[in-house]
């Protein structure tokens, strides 16, 4: 469960290493986001030299919480961060490549 505050790590190569979530897209009272979601974020930490900066406001699309999500079949699935890929208006992801983490226990 992603809500207002929340840092997040980068799952793309986008250039961005650390988000924090300032809104969730959606209806105007939702109060936490899961994997799937859009959220507007701030970037607290980057990689010098790239197009991305620090303090800059972008959207994302969280990909991994730490928060289990149960499927309808049982499976329960959790992993060990929160996590989240940059994109752009249109729902592009700004980076090239997506890096995915094995589930965690």
């Amino acid at each position: 469960m992603i809500q207002p505050q929340t840092h997040l790590n980068v799952a793309d190569n986008s250039g961005a290493r650390e988000l924090m979530c300032i809104r969730i897209i959606g209806a105007s009272n939702r109060r936490y986001a899961h994997i799937g979601d859009v959220i507007v974020v701030v970037i607290k930490v980057a990689v010098p030299n790239m197009p991305l900066e620090r303090s800059e406001i972008v959207r994302a699309v969280i990909v991994r919480t730490c928060k289990e999500l149960k499927r309808d079949n049982g499976m329960i699935i959790r992993y060990d961060d929160n996590a989240a890929v940059v994109i752009d208006q249109e729902g592009n992801p700004k980076g090239t490549r997506i890096l995915v983490q094995s589930l965690g226990n």
